[in-house]
């Protein structure tokens, strides 16, 4: 038989332990009677607070910490361990003092044990007597401020527990202080013994929700190069997934759990993204990513955990389906979103993990929900809504079957609020995860025993983003239950088809009851404008792709996680992604524009004006139209006397084209002519550019001049052949008389007739005439055109 670990120089008295017992009845009963009757009662529910120099006094001077109840769930045979510390916070040294044991009421409902949860000080009568002399450790003295270690241990069946059930279990520290003259608690803390030795009969089915759920962590960029390479705004996604990290903890505790796990897709697709090379943001630049092998060993590690498991995939990047319903569904294009988002969740899922998820639940925030959320819901395509208990409430008094039908042929799996909020504290604190552990399976076997007549099919959602520590707490939990002698394991799909109470309540609050707190922590209306702003200009700049897809998917996907849940409580954050993502595309599509043109004469009726179209992108652009629109008409006009000519527009990545428009002058003076790219549907793309056409108009004394000098190119043309048939005459004449005299007499009317430097020109080359500029000029500086332009005639 295990005994308690007295500490060192302790002993035990077998009478006092009695005595006291004895006295506490004495004493407690009348102070029991006002508990239970008068105003009093409402102080010993009190909020539990903390212990500090100021109210550390009477039976909260010392702080007793349980941190560890072994085992948590007790059969006949069992042996309790419970560990602890006690401080003590009160300004003087306590002397005599013993630590007991101590088995309270048997607690018959779910509130009681919610009532216990809330008391911090001793309540003689409730708080039951001392279990016995040798399970009691002995302390000399224990100073102010001085923290000790204590273990104690007791059988089972010491503990003449009664009928199956949850029993308050205590632990009180006892003394004396130079204030006082005789022995009184001064400690004291509490916990829960769930009791159930033998298995029921009909046992509670328990669906636990696994989510693996995180914040964003890829840009919307994407390297230049085939492969698209991912950037990523840092590497906190990195320490998740390392060894001991968040996400690496849920994947290790989740494979040892008959749990159903809820997955974002977008966090598989960046973990994806992470096994390639990626590169990571630092300053305006970015650096490549080392953690590689990381992002393998937790998705090769979550494909085996969930091969044999149900999966649930949310909506791509977990939209916020209370926002969408409060703040998105006025602006337009915001629900388009979803259902694309749901397409995708299901794909993601399949292909990375190799298993076939079900894509028929929506989750809202905490479960909270309202006849919007859940018009919101379905529209993208879910069935089946998860709600929570204090969302939609019940006026019974004992815990229904989650699922109940709500109308529409949706079906609402109503979680219970108490277990699944067991764990949203601080479970670092030994004492606070061996308290949160405890109640969770006290309050699962009181929801058992509510109906041990009756099979019910519970659900828990926990937290979407535990941390570690809450993951751990989650399992030890779960791990106590594992006997099934009051549970037994239930998938999430099973318990969405389990048969509903018809006394449970199936009617959805109104939206003004939807929680204000939750409400301010939504995405503003200014959110989804943005969305729909940034969708417009890749819906625009799509179009003219000859592969759109290198754009489309990266942008659709920032898209989706501008509407994601993790971005509650974060607006700054969400805003500045947002404004990232836009940015980076606008930036994309000004990569295709047109060149400036700076002013250009045009020296005569007519000529043909060029206008140039740079692609900067790595792929070619298609179904654009240059429109070139001349704003005095009368003066200038294009394409037989029209005041706008276009013209299609087809460019490969890296390279320019150069158009050209034909212009008729009809008077002199400056025009000024607008250029402006077209998608195929007509809608502008880019911005206009405009730039000035001098005319200047042919006068009589110019064509006079021309006119001599054509007269003058005649005359001299004549000479010339007159020149070369007297050449050509003596030429002939001298080949007669002496062929190498002939010979002579060319080579010299040659030199006569050909400058140096080459027969085309002073350098020998071919002037030419002026030609058009290439169709494709290649990569090209986007400089305007120098000043004084001449049009091409």
């Amino acid at each position: 038989m295990a005994e308690a670990a007295d500490f060192q120089g302790m002993n035990t008295s077998p009478a006092r332990p009695r005595l006291r017992r004895m006295a506490s009845l004495l004493l407690g009963a009348p102070l029991l009677a006002g508990l239970l009757c008068g105003p009093a009662a409402s102080t010993v529910h009190a909020a539990e607070r903390k212990i500090t120099a100021e109210n550390a006094t009477g039976s909260r001077t010392v702080d007793v910490s349980l941190n560890t109840v072994t085992p948590i769930a007790p059969e006949k045979d069992d042996t309790i361990t419970i560990s602890g510390t006690l401080v003590n916070k009160g300004k003087q040294t306590i002397t005599d003092a013993e630590l007991d044991l101590r088995v309270g009421q048997r607690l018959t409902s779910r509130s009681s044990i919610d009532r216990v949860s809330e008391r911090t000080a001793y309540a003689p009568g409730l708080d039951g007597s001392p279990v016995g002399d040798k399970y009691t450790l002995k302390i000399s003295e224990l100073d102010s401020g001085i923290s000790r270690d204590f273990t104690l241990s007791v059988p089972a069946d010491e503990l003449d527990l009664g009928d199956d059930g949850v029993y308050q279990l205590g632990v009180s520290l006892s003394g004396k202080t130079a204030n006082t003259r005789y022995e009184q608690v001064l400690g004291i803390e509490r916990t829960f013994l769930p009791w159930q030795p033998g298995a029921m009969e009909k046992k509670t089915q328990l669906t636990y929700l696994w989510p693996l759920i995180s914040s964003t962590h890829l840009t919307s960029e994407t390297g230049s190069d085939e492969q698209q390479t991912p950037v990523f705004a840092d590497e906190s996604l990195a320490a998740e997934l390392a060894p001991g990290g968040r996400l690496e903890q849920l994947v290790t505790l989740g494979d040892d759990l008959p749990v159903t796990w809820v997955i974002d897709p977008d966090l598989l697709a960046t973990v994806d993204a992470m096994t390639r090379n990626y590169e990571v943001k630092s300053g305006d630049s970015t650096v490549k990513g080392q953690h590689q092998a990381i992002a393998k060993r937790w998705l090769t590690a979550l494909e085996a955990a969930v091969q044999d498991s149900k999966v649930i995939a949310l909506p791509f990047a977990d939209p916020d389906l209370a926002s969408l319903a409060h703040r998105g569904k006025n602006v337009s294009g915001s629900l388009s979103h979803l259902q694309p988002a749901t397409e995708v969740a299901e794909t993601t899922v399949e292909t990375i993990l190799h298993v076939k998820p079900s894509v028929d639940f929506a989750w809202p925030v905490n479960g909270a929900i309202d006849s919007s959320i859940v018009d919101i819901a379905t529209s993208g395509g879910a069935h089946k809504v998860i709600a929570r208990s204090d969302s939609l409430r019940d006026s019974l008094d004992y815990t229904p079957t989650a699922a109940r039908p709500i109308g529409g042929g949706t079906t609402a799996v109503v979680t219970d609020a108490g277990l699944s909020t067991a764990f949203e504290g601080d479970m670092v604190r030994a004492d606070s995860s061996a308290l949160a552990v405890q109640k969770f399976v006290a309050q699962s076997l009181a929801v058992s025993l509510e109906r041990p007549e009756d099979q019910r099919s519970i659900v828990v959602a926990p937290q979407r983003t535990p941390s570690t520590a809450q993951a751990q707490s989650m399992a030890r939990a779960l791990h106590a239950l594992d006997g099934r002698r009051w549970t037994q394991p239930q998938d999430l799909t099973a318990a969405a088809a389990a048969k509903p109470d018809t006394d449970a309540n199936t009617t959805v609050p109104g939206s003004s009851q939807y929680p204000s707190e939750l409400r301010k922590q939504e995405l503003p209306v200014k959110a989804f404008q943005d969305i729909r702003a940034t969708q417009t200009v890749l819906d625009n700049f799509k179009v003219i792709l000859t592969a759109p897809h290198r754009v489309v998917t990266p942008f659709g996907r920032a898209i989706d996680r501008e509407m994601s849940t993790s971005w509650r409580g974060q607006g700054a954050a969400a805003l500045s992604y947002r404004t990232a993502v836009s940015d980076n595309l606008v930036g994309l599509t000004e990569e295709v524009r047109l060149i400036e043109k700076s002013d250009v004469t045009l020296s005569g009726r007519s000529a043909t004006i060029p206008v140039t179209v740079q692609n900067k992108l790595l792929q070619g652009v298609d179904h654009l139209v240059l429109r070139l629109r001349s704003e005095s008409a009368t003066r200038l006009n294009l394409d037989d006397d029209k005041p706008i000519a276009e013209q299609p527009i087809m460019v490969d990545g890296g390279h320019s084209q150069s158009v050209k428009f034909d212009a008729n002058a009809n008077a002199n003076g400056p025009v000024q002519m607008t250029a402006q790219l077209y998608t195929a549907d007509g809608k502008p793309y880019g911005l206009p550019m405009t730039f000035t056409v001098k005319v200047s108009e042919i006068t009589p004394t110019v064509m006079l001049v021309i006119a001599g000098g054509v007269l003058l190119l005649v005359l001299a043309g004549v000479r010339m052949y007159t020149q070369r048939k007297r050449a050509a005459a003596l030429e002939s004449a001298a080949e007669a008389d002496d062929p190498g005299e002939a010979a002579e007499a060319r080579r010299s009317q040659s030199a006569r007739a050909v400058p140096a430097g080459g027969p085309d020109g002073e350098d020998g080359s071919d002037p030419g005439q002026p030609g058009d500029p290439t169709p494709d000029t290649g990569a090209e500086s986007g400089d305007p055109s120098g000043a004084g332009e001449k049009v091409d005639r």
